[in-house]
C-alpha cells in the first residue's frame, strides 16, 4: 500500500481545479484586452505553482517522515502481519488522527483517501477522550461502507511513536450477516395499530340524513387503503373501531410520514359539517403480539384522553405523540357524566372518609371544583378534607369569604396530616390535574388504594394509573364544569352555597377567559344552574380583582415581550415570584393585533414556569409538552427544572423553533 502517492494525489486533485479556474480568468482578461492586468495575474499565477509545488512537497516529506517513523518500530514480519491481516485494522494518533490503516480497510473505503483525516470522519461515534480514559473499548455495529462491524479497540505505549507515547489500535470484525439477520427479524416483527373514529356519531348527526351513508363508506374505504399501502392484516370489530396487524418495517415509514392518515381522514367532505378524526394507538417492539397489543390500547387510551386526533406510539416504557392539531369536539350527551356519577357516588358511601387533593400552585378551577365536590359529599353525610396548595391572592380571598361563616375551618389541611387522618377505607379524589409532575403530593397518592381523577387537561405521558375511576374529558372548559355537571347526579337536590357556586363559576370563567375560549352547550348549562344557585358575577369579578403593584408588574411584563412570526414571548422580571401573573400576561398578550401565541415565564424557586395562551392557530400544547408540559391546543403550561430565566427562554424558543419547523414540512 502506497500512502505517500496517496496524499500526494490527495493534494494535487483538490488544487488543480482551483489552478485551472484562476486560469480561465487570465484568459478571460486577455480577451477582454486588459493586457496589464494579465501580465500581474501571470506572474501571480508562477507564484501560486512555485508555491503549490513546495507546499505538497513538504507536506510528502512530513508523511514520509512519519510513516517511516511507524515503519522502522515494527520489524518486517510485523509490518507484513498487518498490512495482511484478514480484517480492517488502523492505528490512530491521540488526538484522533490516522496513522496507518492496512489493505484490508483501504479496500473497503473505496479509494477514499483517510491518512491524516480526523477517525471521526470515518467512525462519527468515536470519542477519543473515553477512549484514552478507559470508558470505552468497543463500538457495536458501526456501518462502514454497506458493511457493520464490531470495533475493538486496545491502546499500545510506545514512546518513539507519539509525543504522548500512546496510540490507538482499532481492529474491525464483519458482523454484517449477524446485522443483517436483526434486522430482518426486526423488521419483519408484528406491531399492532388500533384506529378508532374519535367522533363517528356527533359528523353524522350533524350531517344531512342522505348523505351520511356515503360519508360512512368513505371512512371506512380510506382507513382500508391506508391498511393496504402498509401492506397489514385490517379487521373492523366495532362501528368506529379497527385492528391492524402490520409488519414492524412500515411502522417505520409512518413515523417518517408522522402519520399523515390523520390529514387524509380529516379532509373528507362529502356535506359533513365537522371534521372526521382519528385516535390511534401503536404498539411496537412488545415480546409477543399479545404484549403489543396492550401497547396499542394503552396507546390508544392515551390518544383519546389527549383529545383524539393523533397516534401515539408505545415501545415498552417509550412514547411517542404524533398529530394532536385539532380543537376537542364537546359531546353533547351527559350519558358519561351520569354513569361516572353513579360510579363515584357508589365509591364514596363505600368509604369511611373523602380526601380532595388538587395541583401545585392551585388556581380557583382546582380549589372551587374540589369545595363543589367537599360540600356535596358533606350532604350525602361522609367527612372530607381539602388537599391543596394556596399560594395566589385570588385563592387567599376567595377561602376568607368560605371560612367567614365558620363552616370550613377544619377542611383545608396540609399532606402530611391528610397522611395521619387516613385509613385503609379511605378514597382520595384527584382534581385539576391527573399527572405525577404536577399533583400537590404524591407521597399522598402512593398512600391511597382507592383513588379518583377529574380532570379536563390532554394527558401527559406521566399520568397517575391505578385508578379506580378517572373521568378526564379534554372537551370540557374546566374541571369547574365537570363536577358541576357531576353533582346534579350524585344528588336529587344540590344545594351548594351561594359562595361554593360563586366558586365553581370562577373556575369556569378562569379557564374560558369569561367564556372566550373552549366554550360549549355544557358550559353554558353549568354556568346557568350554578346562577340558579346564587352565583353573583359581579361576586366572581371580585375575586379576580388584583391590587395595583400587580397590574403595574402585568404591564411591565407585557412592555418586554418579544414578537416573531405572530408568537409574543415575555419574561417576568427575577423579583416576581407569581406564577398566576404568567397566566394572566399570557392572556393579556393575545389582546394585541397581530399575536397568534403568546408564552410568559416566571422563575418560582429553582425552577421556571412558562404560561402559554393561543386564538387557536398554534397548538401551545404540543409546544410546551416538549418541555415536559401539557394542556390544550389554546392553552398550556410547563415547569422547567433547575435553570435560570435565560435558560429557561432558549428553550422555549427552541421549542418553538422545532414546531415552526416541522408545522412547514
Amino acid at each position: 500500500m502506497n500512502n505517500k502517492g496517496d496524499k500526494y494525489n490527495y493534494f494535487i486533485g483538490n488544487d488543480k481545479f482551483y489552478m485551472v479556474i484562476i486560469g480561465l480568468l487570465i484568459l478571460t482578461v486577455f480577451l477582454l484586452e486588459h493586457y496589464l492586468l494579465g501580465v500581474f495575474l501571470i506572474v501571480l499565477y508562477g507564484g501560486l505553482i512555485v508555491y503549490n509545488i513546495k507546499h505538497i512537497r513538504d507536506n510528502n516529506n512530513q508523511w514520509s517522515k512519519l510513516i517511516d517513523n511507524v515503519s522502522s518500530k515494527m520489524d518486517t514480519a510485523t509490518s507484513s502481519t498487518l498490512s495482511n491481516f484478514p480484517f480492517p485494522f488502523i492505528m490512530v494518533g491521540t488526538k484522533g488522527n490516522i496513522l496507518w490503516y492496512n489493505q484490508n480497510l483501504a479496500s473497503k473505503l473505496d479509494d477514499k483517501k483517510v491518512l491524516g483525516e480526523s477517525i471521526r470522519e470515518l467512525i462519527k461515534e468515536f470519542n477519543v477522550k473515553q477512549v484514552l480514559d478507559g470508558k470505552k473499548n468497543i463500538y457495536k455495529s458501526i456501518k462502514i461502507g454497506e458493511d457493520y462491524y464490531d470495533i475493538h479497540i486496545n491502546i499500545v505505549e510506545d514512546d518513539g511513536l507519539q509525543q504522548d507515547g500512546k496510540i490507538i489500535l482499532l481492529y474491525f470484525y464483519d458482523v454484517t450477516e449477524k446485522q443483517q439477520l436483526l434486522d430482518s427479524i426486526n423488521d419483519n416483527k408484528e406491531s399492532v395499530i388500533l384506529i378508532e373514529v374519535d367522533n363517528l356519531d356527533e359528523v353524522i348527526k350533524n350531517t344531512e340524513e342522505d348523505l351520511a351513508p356515503q360519508l360512512v363508506a368513505d371512512i371506512e374505504k380510506t382507513i382500508n387503503s391506508y391498511a393496504q399501502s402498509i401492506k397489514a392484516m385490517i379487521r373492523k370489530y366495532q362501528a368506529n373501531k379497527y385492528v391492524i396487524s402490520v409488519q414492524d418495517k412500515y411502522i417505520e415509514k409512518e413515523l417518517e410520514k408522522k402519520f399523515d392518515i390523520l390529514d387524509t381522514v380529516r379532509e373528507i367532505n362529502v356535506g359533513n359539517k365537522l371534521a372526521v378524526t382519528l385516535s390511534i394507538g401503536v404498539g411496537r417492539g412488545g415480546n409477543t403480539p399479545g404484549q403489543n397489543e396492550e401497547f396499542a390500547e394503552t396507546a390508544k387510551d392515551l390518544a383519546l384522553g389527549r383529545g383524539g386526533d393523533q397516534a401515539v406510539v408505545k415501545n415498552f416504557e417509550k412514547l411517542s405523540f404524533y398529530g394532536g392539531k385539532t380543537k376537542e369536539i364537546e359531546k353533547r350527551t351527559k350519558v358519561r357524566a351520569r354513569v361516572i356519577a353513579h360510579a363515584l357516588l357508589e365509591l364514596i358511601n363505600d368509604s369511611s372518609n373523602v380526601f380532595i387533593l388538587g395541583h401545585t400552585n392551585s388556581d380557583i378551577d382546582c380549589v372551587g371544583a374540589a369545595v363543589g365536590l367537599y360540600s356535596t359529599v358533606k350532604s350525602i353525610g361522609k367527612d372530607a378534607y381539602i388537599i391543596v396548595d394556596i399560594k395566589n391572592n385570588s385563592v387567599d380571598q376567595f377561602i376568607k369569604n368560605l371560612k367567614a361563616d365558620g363552616d370550613y375551618e377544619d377542611v383545608f389541611i396540609t399532606p402530611e396530616r391528610a397522611l395521619s387522618m387516613k385509613d385503609e377505607k379511605s378514597i382520595l379524589i384527584i382534581v385539576d390535574v391527573h399527572n405525577e409532575s404536577h399533583v400537590l403530593s404524591m407521597d399522598v397518592v402512593n398512600a391511597f388504594e382507592k383513588i379518583v381523577i377529574i380532570d379536563h387537561h390532554r394527558k401527559a405521558k406521566d399520568y397517575i394509573s391505578n385508578t379506580l375511576l378517572s373521568y378526564t374529558e379534554t372537551y370540557a372548559s374546566s374541571t369547574s364544569e365537570l363536577v358541576t355537571e357531576l353533582i346534579q347526579y350524585m344528588v336529587d337536590k344540590p344545594n351548594l352555597k351561594s359562595m361554593e357556586a360563586i366558586g365553581l363559576l370562577a373556575g369556569i370563567c378562569l379557564d374560558t377567559k369569561n367564556f372566550n375560549f373552549k366554550t360549549g352547550v355544557r358550559t353554558f348549562e353549568a354556568a346557568a344552574f350554578l346562577r340558579k344557585l346564587g352565583a353573583d358575577t359581579t361576586e366572581v369579578k371580585k375575586i379576580f380583582r388584583e391590587d395595583l403593584q400587580t397590574y403595574i408588574s402585568k404591564t411591565e411584563v407585557m412592555r418586554k415581550a418579544n414578537v416573531k412570526n405572530g408568537i409574543a414571548v415575555a419574561v417576568c422580571p427575577p423579583n416576581i415570584e407569581y406564577n398566576v401573573l404568567s397566566a394572566q400576561v399570557a392572556d393579556e398578550l393575545l389582546n394585541i393585533t397581530g399575536i397568534q401565541a403568546s408564552f410568559v415565564i416566571v422563575k418560582m424557586g429553582v425552577d421556571a414556569y412558562v404560561s402559554g395562551r393561543s386564538l387557536g392557530d398554534i397548538n401551545v400544547q404540543v409546544i410546551l409538552e416538549s418541555l415536559g408540559g401539557g394542556g390544550h391546543l389554546t392553552m398550556a403550561g410547563a415547569r422547567i427544572k433547575s435553570v435560570t430565566l435565560d435558560e429557561a427562554e432558549k428553550l422555549l424558543n427552541q421549542a418553538i423553533d422545532k414546531y415552526l419547523r416541522e408545522g412547514d414540512k
